[in-house]
């Protein structure tokens, strides 16, 4: 008979069949009181799984072989007195049929077994036949089932194992039971065996199974574990997918998610090794087992993170074990709990990758800097153990000092300078070049390059060191004022344009500022961008030079001098002709010649009067001007001062127009007044048009 599956062996069956009494229907040992009367059935004694005495008649069944009785058994372990069942009839009547076995017996005999012995005589003396059969009709309870028990091995046969299980029988565990299972027998005269019995019999053995008590025992420990949360040594035997397959006694289930703390990639690895691990999900009726070894880890990790956390506090230095390396930093093992080394915090300086300094497996002595105990954060510090170089920079870098060191790290705003070992210094991008014109300065240096610099400033409560790399090449300012004296015409490329002018690159490190009234003698500019472009090429006169406050002054329309070629060749009191460009209410601006203009004053317009005459004449000064004077008009004007310095002419309509008529009188004289005539009295300065007419009629009469 194959042994039934493992689900359908519940612990709780078992149970009750040892606490309640009833009736087997086995075909091996049945009770059949209509076939045959009980003085003719063959009565036997067996033991129930609580260790009390039970009758089974067998009717019309040959009895067993006389090497041993298997229909008698005790139970190893014997139920307590006050717990057995009292004696029945039937029970008396198998004692008095087989003394010799009852006293074959070693074990204490219980009450019913003495009641037993005791003669037949006296129970029909007190009870009647009736009575007896009465007893027979009742179900008598007997041993339950797959009771387990631990025998001892008799000797190995072709039909199996033969076990003593210490009662009044022998047993058998097939042999067949050992081909179906796949293993061979293993068991030798004198071991102890594990088995289960069967209730059926076979060549007058009392069939036992070991595989049923093995499987039950296995799970049952499995259970009582998955209850206690207790942990379970197993080996792991293959890989499938998602996991791994754990024999723990029966196959379990170990998810990949569940191996380790961190994913492990390569499960092969962990075949047929040995592992302890926790029953997390647990189905007997399936036979599906769940298995975690990550949560035994978690919890020793979490003993040991409390067992150090109390003895954790910032500023303490513990000793530690890498556990792996990042770009950002390392994390070190402080025996049970995990701490963050930042690559910041490795060593004084810049660290290309913390991969150089230290390397998984290595100790090494840290810092606690922060220990934050709710979100167990653990931040370490390496450098805080090793001299601190920036204690003695100001008295080895003072300010001025030209210093060697290497560029190890460029940015948009400047580059940093290592000067020693943990001490780096800031060359801003304003400090690379005399240039205004600044440039990126990944143009200028790249990483790796040796730079001489100047220290500029230092900072060391704030650790920072301003270097200069242009301090270390010539100041072209320094020379300017020799190189670029007043009055020199130089040549440049616009590199800026500003609402107020554009500004010249001259050389490299030096510009200068052309203003935007610096840009034509005759338009009036608005915006630089209206005569210039970046990038155009210009010619420039040098107008003046401030080495101090580095400034240069140029100008585009000083090269072509109108100006001073219209003083050169014009001077005070000559009349010239020009046009009204535009009047005002204080004048008007007379234009001379492209690009020279005038001011004919208000006052220079019109006519002197008298204060009565003007007050009677009072009016606007614009009407005034204008009444003369209009845009565009051609007429003469007189040369009153000139300032060749300011480029500033004063012109006067009246006093042209005055000079004009004493030319035209003293012209009409030549020409009226005959040779031979006497001569006409001389002209006087105050004489007038009228005094012209009068002698022209005169000397007409």
């Amino acid at each position: 008979m194959s042994p039934e599956p493992d689900d359908q062996l519940q612990p709780e069956a078992v149970e009750t069949a040892a606490e309640v009494p009833s009736v087997e229907n086995n075909s091996a040992a049945r009770l059949d009181l209509t076939s045959e009367p009980a003085s003719a059935a063959t009565v036997s004694m067996s033991a129930g799984a609580a260790g009390t005495a039970t009758a089974v008649a067998r009717a019309q069944e040959p009895p067993p072989p006389s090497v041993s009785e298997p229909h008698t058994t005790e139970s190893p372990v014997e139920a307590p007195h006050a717990e057995a069942p009292a004696p029945t009839g039937l029970a008396e009547a198998n004692a008095s049929t087989e003394p010799s076995a009852q006293a074959e017996s070693d074990a204490p005999m219980p009450e019913a077994a003495v009641a037993a012995t005791e003669p037949v005589e006296t129970v029909e003396s007190s009870e009647t036949m009736d009575q007896l059969l009465e007893q027979f009709t009742a179900p008598e309870p007997v041993a339950a089932e797959g009771e387990i028990f631990d025998g001892r091995v008799l000797a190995v046969t072709d039909a199996g194992v033969v076990v003593d299980v210490g009662g009044k029988f022998e047993g058998l565990v097939p042999a067949q039971e050992f081909v179906d299972s796949g293993t061979p027998i293993q068991f030798g005269e004198g071991q102890t065996i594990e088995v289960e019995r069967l209730h059926e019999y076979k060549d007058g053995y009392v069939l036992l199974s070991h595989v049923r008590a093995h499987r039950r025992r296995v799970w049952e420990r499995i259970d009582k574990a998955y209850r206690d949360h207790a942990n379970v040594k197993g080996k792991i035997t293959e890989r499938i997918k998602g996991g791994l397959v754990v024999d723990i006694g029966v196959r379990a289930f170990l998810p990949a998610s569940q191996i380790e703390m961190r994913p492990v990639h390569d499960l092969e690895a962990w075949k047929d090794r040995d592992i302890e691990v926790r029953v997390l999900k647990l189905n007997r009726k399936r036979g599906n087992v769940v298995v975690s070894h990550r949560a035994i880890v978690e919890e020793e990790q979490k003993t040991k993170r409390d067992a150090l956390a109390s003895t954790l506090a910032e500023g303490t230095v513990v000793t530690g074990k890498v556990k792996n390396v990042t770009d950002y930093g390392v994390f070190v093992d402080l025996g049970g709990m995990d701490g963050l080394l930042h690559v910041s915090d490795l060593v004084w300086g810049r660290v290309p990758h913390p991969s150089t300094i230290v390397k998984p497996g290595d100790d090494i002595q840290v810092q606690i800097l922060k220990f934050d105990k709710e979100k167990q954060r653990i931040s370490l510090g390496r450098k805080q153990l090793l001299p601190d170089p920036w204690a003695t920079v100001p008295e080895r870098f003072p300010t001025g000092t030209r210093v060697h060191g290497k560029i190890v790290g460029v940015t948009d705003y400047g580059a940093f300078v290592q000067i020693e070992p943990g001490v780096e210094g800031l060359v801003h991008v304003s400090e690379m070049s005399w240039s205004k014109r600044l440039k990126h300065p990944s143009k200028i240096v790249k990483v790796g390059d040796d730079a001489d610099v100047v220290v500029l400033e230092v900072k060391t409560d704030q650790r920072r060191i301003s270097l200069g790399l242009k301090q270390t090449l010539p100041d072209p300012w320094d020379a300017a004022a020799e190189k670029y004296p007043v009055g020199t015409i130089v040549n440049g490329r616009i590199r800026n344009l500003a609402d107020f002018g554009a500004f010249v690159e001259i050389e490299e490190g030096m510009e200068g500022l052309i203003h935007i009234s610096d840009m034509s003698w005759t338009e009036r500019v608005k915006h630089p961008s209206e005569k210039f472009k970046k990038g155009d090429t210009v010619e420039a006169k040098v107008l003046k030079v401030d080495s101090q406050n580095r400034r240069l002054s140029l100008g585009v329309k000083q090269v072509n001098d109108i100006w001073a070629n219209w003083f050169a060749s014009h001077k005070v009191g000559d009349v010239l002709k020009g046009k009204v460009a535009r009047t005002t209410d204080f004048g008007a601006f007379i234009e001379l010649a492209e690009g020279i203009e005038g001011l004919c004053h208000v006052s220079e317009i019109e006519e002197r009067k008298s204060k009565g005459e003007r007050e009677k004449e009072k009016g606007p000064r614009a009407a005034r001007v204008t009444s003369v004077l209009t845009q565009g008009q051609e007429c003469d004007f007189k040369v009153l001062r000139v300032e060749p310095e300011q480029h500033k002419i004063s012109l006067s309509y009246r006093a042209a127009q005055k000079q004009v008529e004493r030319q035209e009188i003293e012209t009409y004289k030549a020409k009226a007044t005959p040779p031979a005539a006497p001569k006409a009295p001389k002209s006087s300065p105050t004489a007038t048009i009228g005094d012209a007419i009068m002698a022209k009629r005169q000397s007409s009469s």
